[in-house]
């Protein structure tokens, strides 16, 4: 049983990229809404809060938490699976697993609009939930391996999912407070 209890906490750990990437796009973003200020069926596609610089900056934050991760395992020599044999595969882990967390948020904004929901809007699970799902689907489709050995057998997956959004909400709290957020959720 302890050894399912930290084999689970440590494939948290491994998954910390895709928690990061989110409020790294919140520090990178605001230049270069990616939608341009389109709609669809008359509703904004993704909204003002979705840019370029948030996307691209808060993914490569993701991958680079997970690279300082990758080498902390290396040094302490954690006897679980890591990223990989090398630091390419690592990248090739963090790569879908940062960009999927940042493509799931903006699926969730997404749906968001298609049901009125305005920018900063409360959405609860399609706050929550999205960024972990694509990121869990990238990571399946190009890191398969990876997503076995770590998440195959869904425990750690279905922690994840339980886990994220009292996690999403303190760090929204904490970013409404120190004025990076208009909304604390």
């Amino acid at each position: 049983m302890g050894n399912i209890v930290l084999f689970t906490l440590y494939a948290i750990i491994l998954f910390a990229p895709a928690f990061i990437a989110n409020p790294g796009a919140v520090i990178t973003g605001g230049h270069w809404v990616i939608d341009r200020g389109k709609t669809y069926k008359g509703k904004r596609i993704l909204g003002d809060g979705k840019s370029w610089s948030g996307f691209i900056g808060g993914s490569l934050i993701g991958i680079l938490s997970g690279i300082i991760i990758y080498y902390i395992v290396i040094v302490l020599r954690i006897p679980y699976p890591d990223y990989g044999k090398n630091i390419i595969d690592a990248i090739l882990v963090l790569i879908p697993m940062s960009f999927g967390s940042l493509l799931g948020d903006m699926s969730g904004s997404f749906i968001k609009r298609r049901i009125g929901m305005k920018r900063g809007a409360r959405g609860s699970i399609l706050d929550q939930w999205p960024f972990v799902i694509v990121s869990f689907l990238l990571v399946f489709i190009f890191a398969r391996g990876f997503f076995m050995q770590l998440y195959g057998d869904l425990i750690p997956v279905a922690v994840i999912l339980i886990i994220t959004p009292p996690i999403h909400r303190g760090v929204n709290i904490l970013a409404y407070k120190f004025k990076m957020k208009d909304v604390p959720w």
